[in-house]
């Protein structure tokens, strides 16, 4: 039966998808259901997969091939039951208590003689029309006047895109699809506090307000903090314009800022190098339910990260400078993890408009990860002494078994 649902997602996995959903899961408290729908990405047809888990909702895009190989692994550890809808046909997978799978598999079949309605679309048209229906699905749609989308250049007063910062709309878009799917841990009986370190012009600062305030109607309070006066001077102009009562702005230091005694919500967005790092430490000391930050100019380990082995790699400074970035991102997520939170490393925009893609989405969770021994360990392999390690995770030594663990500490 396995290979029976194995051909058949291979028959359906394409344009004419409608849609498939996971359901009847064997632990509701670690994945509840699981939704998959056909999107373009850059031309290219992807699937998306909506996870859903506990009060939250997490996406993943993959190809035709991940998508089968996800969709057997869930069936095979977590769900019990797979419904897919295609126009052109139906299939259902179900397992029973002991493992057996059962699948029905109905194909559309058109009777001899007769003749469509309507002329069958080809291929390209399909992707073209997935993707319009994607743009629709855009949390701030085109054609509907934003006023700080206007005032910042990238709408027109007629609502509609300037092209130029096409961009910049969908990177906006994206960074609120993140946003989306954490509005479960933010109460709405009460002010959810959040806090944007180097908030820049602020572009994301608007529309996470504009979202969470004006569209969903949240009690929020958000402080944009950045080191350049007239920025600050700028923004706070515009939030006054627009009535942002409870959006300010202020001048200042990530690692000195010491203006509230409780944040909700910690965004990091493109602070520069060791930047990022205190303001992680600074949210998980606060123990904000939330993290969301896009690394930017990871330089530190650059100029750290030494090992023989590694040398003839090193040697090529693109190559150890993208390594570093990499090793950077993926220790500040098992710090993270280490201090109780679930984390993800995250695309945030395409790559061809920008190298500074990844997100890292963090949520608190309570249970950390026993990880300490192999950050430590990779901290030694590598003789660095990355920031974040430096703020939470302290010097120790491991006694009783006579050896020294290595420092953190300048």
């Amino acid at each position: 039966m396995e290979k029976q649902l194995s051909d058949a997602l291979k028959q359906f996995l394409n344009e004419d998808l409608q849609g498939i959903v996971l359901s009847n899961s064997r632990d509701r408290e670690k994945l509840l259901k699981v939704q998959i729908r056909p999107v373009v990405i850059q031309e290219s047809l992807k699937f998306q997969a909506e996870e859903f888990s506990g009060n939250q909702v997490f996406h993943k895009n993959l190809n035709a091939v991940q998508t089968e190989a996800y969709v057997m692994a869930l069936l095979e550890k977590q769900m019990k039951q797979m419904d897919l809808k295609s126009s052109l046909g139906t299939v259902q997978a179900l397992v029973s208590k002991k493992g057996k799978m059962t699948v029905k598999v109905r194909e559309k079949k058109t009777s001899p003689g007769e003749s469509p309605k309507i002329s069958p679309l080809s291929r390209q048209e399909k992707l073209s029309r997935l993707a319009h229906n994607r743009s629709k699905r855009y949390v701030l749609e085109e054609g509907t006047p934003v006023p700080f989308l206007v005032d910042l250049g990238v709408m027109t007063a007629e609502g509609q895109i300037v092209r130029s910062r096409y961009d910049k709309f969908r990177q906006i878009n994206r960074f609120l699809e993140f946003v989306e799917d954490v509005l479960p841990r933010l109460d709405k009986s009460r002010e959810t506090v959040i806090i944007d370190f180097g908030c820049g012009k602020s572009y994301l600062t608007f529309a996470m307000y504009y979202y969470l305030k004006e569209k969903m109607g949240y009690p929020i309070r958000i402080i944009g903090l950045d080191l350049k006066r007239e920025v600050i001077r700028h923004c706070n102009e515009l939030s006054h314009k627009y009535g942002y009562e409870t959006l300010q702005f202020y001048h200042g230091d990530i690692a000195g800022y010491e203006g509230v005694s409780q944040v909700d919500m910690v965004v990091t967005l493109h602070a520069c190098d060791t930047a990022t790092d205190y303001a992680l430490a600074k949210a998980v000391r606060w123990g904000a339910k939330v993290i969301l930050s896009v690394p930017c100019c990871q330089h530190e380990l650059n100029t750290q990260m030494k090992n023989e082995l590694l040398d003839p790699v090193f040697h090529y400074g693109i190559i150890k400078e993208r390594m570093a970035a990499l090793y950077t991102d993926a220790l500040r997520a098992e710090v993270l993890e280490n201090q109780g939170y679930r984390t993800q490393l995250l695309e945030f925009i395409d790559m061809e408009h920008t190298p500074k893609n990844i997100l890292i989405r963090a949520v608190y969770q309570g249970s950390r990860k026993d990880n300490e021994k192999e950050i430590r360990e990779i901290t030694k392999f590598l003789h660095i002494k990355p920031a974040l390690c430096r703020e939470l995770l302290p010097v120790e030594e491991n006694e009783g078994k006579g050896l020294t663990v290595p420092t953190f500490s300048d």
